[in-house]
């Protein structure tokens, strides 16, 4: 392999190379499920022996992404104990301006950030800050992008906030023998978190008025009707089907109410009628009275699907689609997925708007709101039954909360002794987030059960990949060759260098993970400044912030695709404020790590 030479780099380097750029386009072009994506680009590597097995492994005994696997279990004590829920509730206040509401809610959400994981606040926070919003009388869609803006600000503020710091860190320990502080990142961080909330305030005027989807919702008399089977139809005995109730102009059955109070729901196509059943439609309800005339159906003498029996009945549960999502580009109305999971669709909503046709025959894509029906078998949260869905992300029930107690303050006092005994260097990261796992379950804050389901397996399997990748990336010059290059085009001056590098990680991680961008450009950055026989410490500080502030796309983030739907934005709305944002945080960041951390 190393016989090849091409522009410099050998066979594994160009190996390498165009495997991660297959990597990208699959990401980018295609539903491959990222976990899938690093999962074969490490067979990749080793097949053609580009790594050895010991290399190709050595992300999964990496002590970052382990770090990052035991914080979900300490993540699930604060959640299941009420911590995270109670501090959503009493932070937010009644301020009278629209900037103070930005100050009141971004802070509070990015010091959650430094500490958690930002996609979990971030869905804890949408459903409050809607509410909130309609409270203060103003647009959710004012306060929903800065919540996901502040949620990437305050992750950067600590190496645990967000995963690209563990990695990058735990990276730079290797190469350096070096351990970082929990809190290296801070003063940087802040800065840029200080002057972020501030741009937003002066800024508010790019953010767009937007209705959510959820205000199409509201009013389930809107957009269902009931209709009943009089005792001389010529229908009864027929299937659903052969009556032509499968797919009407305008909506769709979903529900059928038998005399003896059965719900039948979803509705097989087979379902025969009877004398007395109650029909429930969705959709254009001029359209689904025609339904009178064509079927010889009668009005319901009474509403039987009203907001009020809802909790008594079947329940309406408000998701959204993510990118990863199964039901992405396919109608309903061609799968088998509404029997399967046991619910039905009743509506979607586009960017703030429901689509009025059947929404069983809509191509769903991602960002679009569903509202849907199911059993209210745990009617704690219904969105239970359909956990299985890989993809869609439920609105949390703001009414259910933890019974707030002694464990309470037990697994907060853990997670600070954590924090504690990690940033004065009494533990390793590592050690100390262990203990407060096994202290969350020794207290019985969660239970292995609770512990062992909060872990997201596929992250940590992206995590791992990207080790491997960064480890590939070294072994094979391309880091030496990109840093030769870019010092010979910035004319060996630091501050330009590192201004290129944060430019181009920022762009990078607009469309690809973060932890991948940080994992890809650790060694590119890393081995420029041995080149440059500078402290490589402010060239990886200012990486960690620039991976994890990409404000300019939708995509770019998970926590902007959970605002994404219940804001009813579009993709420019991303755009027209983003850009200005990456470009003022790059700003901010560049001159704080450069000022902190002398070369």
């Amino acid at each position: 392999m190393s016989d090849f030479i091409l522009l410099g780099l050998n066979l594994g380097a160009w190996i390498t190379i165009v495997t991660v750029l297959a990597m990208f386009l699959c990401l980018l072009f295609t539903k491959l499920r990222e976990d899938v994506a690093f999962l074969g680009v490490i067979a990749i590597l080793l097949l053609t022996g580009v790594l050895d097995t010991k290399e190709a492994l050595g992300g999964f005994s990496s002590s970052s992404v382990v770090v990052i696997g035991v914080l979900f279990a300490v993540l699930a004590g604060l959640i299941h104990t009420g911590v995270l829920q109670w501090i959503v509730r009493h932070l937010l206040g009644t301020p009278k301006r629209y900037s103070a509401a930005v100050v009141r809610l971004m802070l509070p959400v990015a010091g959650l950030s430094s500490v958690l994981s930002n996609t979990t606040v971030v869905a804890l926070f949408v459903n409050i800050v809607k509410i909130w919003a309609k409270k203060l009388h103003i647009a959710p869609s004012k306060l929903l992008i800065p919540l996901s803006y502040a949620s990437g600000l305050g992750g950067v503020c600590t190496l645990i906030g967000t995963p690209p710091n563990l990695i990058i860190s735990g990276l730079y320990a290797e190469n350096t023998g070096v351990s970082l502080n929990i809190f290296s990142t801070t003063i940087p961080g802040l800065a840029c978190l200080a002057v972020g909330v501030l741009s937003i305030i002066a800024l508010r005027k790019l953010l767009p008025e937007r209705h959510s989807a959820e205000e199409s919702f509201e009013n389930t008399k809107e957009y269902t009707e009931e209709l009943l089977v009089p005792a001389d139809c010529p229908h009864i005995g027929k299937t659903v089907q052969e009556a032509g109730l499968t797919n009407v102009e305008g909506g769709q059955l979903i529900e059928i109410v038998r005399f003896d109070r059965e719900v039948i729901s979803p509705v097989p196509q087979d379902e025969f009628l009877m004398g007395g059943d109650r029909l429930v439609f969705s959709g254009n309800v001029e359209d689904i009275l025609e339904l009178r005339k064509t079927h010889h159906l009668v009005s319901a003498d009474r509403p039987v699907f009203t907001v009020s029996e809802l909790d008594t009945r079947r329940q309406l549960v408000t998701a959204y689609i993510m990118p990863e999502c199964i039901l992405v580009g396919k109608r309903l109305s061609e799968t088998t997925i509404e029997n399967d999971y046991q619910f039905t669709l009743v509506a979607v909503a586009r960017r703030g708007e429901r689509i009025s046709r059947a929404p069983r025959d809509i191509e769903l894509k991602v960002g679009d709101s569903l509202l849907l029906e199911c059993a209210p078998t745990h009617r704690s949260n219904p969105a239970n039954s359909l956990h299985q869905i890989r993809g869609l992300q439920f609105v949390e029930n703001d009414s259910v909360i933890p019974r707030i107690g002694v464990k309470t303050l037990i697994s907060s006092l853990i997670m600070v002794g954590m924090i504690v005994l990690s940033s004065l260097k009494i533990m390793t990261l590592l050690q100390s987030a262990f203990l407060a796992a096994a202290a969350m379950l020794i207290f019985r804050c969660c239970t292995p059960s609770q512990a062992m389901k909060s872990i997201d397996w596929n992250i940590l399997m992206v995590f791992a990949g990207s080790v491997v990748i960064g480890t590939a990336i070294q072994k094979t010059g391309i880091a030496e060759a990109i840093a030769n290059g870019m010092l010979s085009l910035c004319n060996d001056r630091p501050i330009l260098v590192m201004s290129m590098m944060c430019l181009a990680a920022t762009f990078l991680t607009e469309f690809i993970s973060n932890t991948a961008a940080g994992t890809i450009f650790y060694p590119i950055v890393y081995q420029t400044a041995v080149s440059l026989g500078v402290n490589p410490l402010p060239f990886i500080i200012s990486l960690m912030i620039a991976v994890s502030c990409s404000f300019a796309t939708p995509i770019g983030s998970p926590t902007h695709m959970l605002v994404y739907g219940p804001g009813g934005y579009r993709f420019s709305d991303f755009l027209k404020i983003g850009v200005c944002m990456n470009f003022i945080i790059l700003a901010v960041n560049l001159t704080v790590v450069n000022l902190l951390y002398p070369m």
